[in-house]
């Protein structure tokens, strides 16, 4: 079986074809990057119309690099919600268009959802309970699964996710965008303990978070701007982990995952991995292309909706919201 995925949610337009819920026959995205460096942000009105530019060409595309042709096709998936209300309607529409004139079932998926699932990619062995983290440019969330399909949400952002404060701060030290990769890039020539931020909400008896304070603490430190980023990072990396593995603790977690473009952190996905091991959990962690935005991973949440007491896939209206 083979799921034709689209994801628009935010700036990046993605077309991926997943075979059998786990093997990726191709995964393509056209990224607006350059687009967007100048605002120093996502424009969302400008987002929306390259995604109308590019999404057909793409899936045309996609198709050729696979080698089929529509009737190979067995459904399309597509992002529906969360995300920029104008991005989500290109590919909706997109994916609606298709399934009617190829007569293919269409399936909406959460991209959050789609998140946890990218850790499924190569067929993961995943050991339930699990504990997810997804963290990216507008999520940070905890969300425990006790069973495949069923979500209880444990904790996530007050104010701003952590890739939006990584954003914000690259902003303030003129280091570029993305500020993700500008400032875990300017980080490496840091030295440690030259400037002190604060742990936003670590001694909180809850899995919540809030990086708006450490933001602004970033605007009233003085020091080196390599120094100011490496401290910056190591403090959203040891919120984020320390918050995971309490819940990872509290829920007697068998496997803990991180999902999301703030997952591509290589600091953060060290610090994982390493009190992984000490608790004694299994960790998954995508690849570096299937944490920011794909439309594999929507591909692949997509499969994981199959409900066999229905006519294969649910095929109900697909609508944003």
């Amino acid at each position: 079986m083979r799921i034709l995925a689209i994801e628009s949610s935010c700036d990046d337009t993605a077309v991926a074809i997943v075979e059998e819920g786990h093997r990726v026959l191709v995964n393509l995205v056209s990224s607006q990057e350059k687009l967007h460096a100048k605002y120093g942000g996502v424009v969302p009105e400008v987002a929306s119309r390259r995604h109308l530019e590019v999404i057909y060409p793409l899936i045309e595309l996609a198709l050729k690099r696979a080698r089929l042709t529509p009737d190979k096709i067995s459904a399309i998936a597509v992002t529906t919600h969360p995300g920029l209300l104008g991005s989500l309607l290109v590919g909706v529409n997109a994916a609606k268009t298709l399934g009617y004139l190829w007569n293919k079932p269409v399936v909406g998926v959460n991209h959050l959802a789609g998140h946890i699932y990218a850790g499924w990619l190569g067929k993961a062995k995943i050991q339930y309970p699990l504990v997810s983290l997804v963290t990216s440019g507008g999520h940070s969330e905890i969300v425990l699964t006790r069973k495949m399909g069923e979500y209880k949400y444990l904790g996530g952002t007050l104010d701003d996710a952590a890739g939006e404060a990584f954003d914000k701060v690259a902003r303030h030290l003129k280091l570029g965008y993305p500020g993700g990769p500008a400032v875990a890039l300017r980080a490496m020539a840091g030295r440690p303990a030259k400037v002190a931020l604060p742990r936003p909400m670590l001694d909180e008896d809850n899995f919540d978070f809030s990086f708006s304070g450490l933001k602004t603490a970033v605007t009233r430190v003085v020091g080196r701007r390599a120094d100011i980023a490496r401290e910056f990072q190591e403090a959203i990396v040891e919120v984020l982990s320390e918050k995971l593995f309490s819940a990872a603790k509290r829920y007697g977690a068998k496997t803990v995952l991180i999902g999301g473009g703030v997952a591509a952190n290589k600091r953060l996905r060290e610090e994982v991995e390493k009190r992984a091991q000490k608790l004694g959990v299994r960790v998954i962690i995508p690849d570096f292309e299937y944490c920011t935005d794909n439309a594999a991973m929507i591909g692949v949440a997509a499969w994981y909706q199959h409900d066999p007491r229905r006519d294969w896939w649910y095929n109900t209206n697909v609508a944003v919201g």
